[in-house]
């Protein structure tokens, strides 16, 4: 089976009376246009998506294939994230966790306020975070919400 379009999402579409399958999709798969996949069933299915998933990427509950019995949904497990939150009398330190995240071509997102910003873990960028001055981190295990994402596209890509 190839699975070739975004059809809707969970939220959006009625799916009673069907069975739900799930594909596991990492942050750093998101974004892939080609790969192959397998349910939580042990489905074998192949995904071929158009460009739009190079920028919007699929999202959790995102629904990629649907027939009168079957609906196979995405899920986006939690990852290990870098939670980097400015302190209040810090303002200034916002452009600098922002570039130096951004400079290090990591993914940032958006974290509970204008303050707090989220970035998929690695120990190189944990200890510089820790560095800067006025600036609080903390590693945790999180779901990605990519409807929060600061950059505009993600890739897996280390220097």
């Amino acid at each position: 089976m190839i699975c070739e379009k975004l059809v809707g999402t969970l939220d959006t579409l009625d799916v009673s009376g069907k069975t739900v399958e799930y594909i596991d999709l990492e942050w750093y798969d998101a974004f892939k246009k080609i790969y192959r996949a397998v349910t939580d069933t042990g489905r074998e299915i192949g995904v071929r998506m158009d460009d739009f998933v190079l920028t919007r990427g699929l999202h959790e509950g995102d629904v990629i294939y649907m027939d009168s019995d079957l609906v196979i949904a995405v899920h986006t497990p939690p990852c290990e994230v870098i939670r980097a939150t400015v302190q209040a009398d810090h303002p200034f330190m916002v452009p600098k966790v922002c570039y130096e995240i951004g400079n290090r071509h990591a993914p940032l997102f958006y974290g509970k306020n204008e303050r707090e910003f989220i970035t998929p873990y690695n120990a190189p960028m944990l200890e510089m975070l820790q560095k800067l001055h006025g600036v609080e981190t903390a590693k945790e295990l999180l779901q990605l919400d990519f409807d929060r994402r600061i950059s505009a596209s993600i890739h897996n890509h280390q220097h």
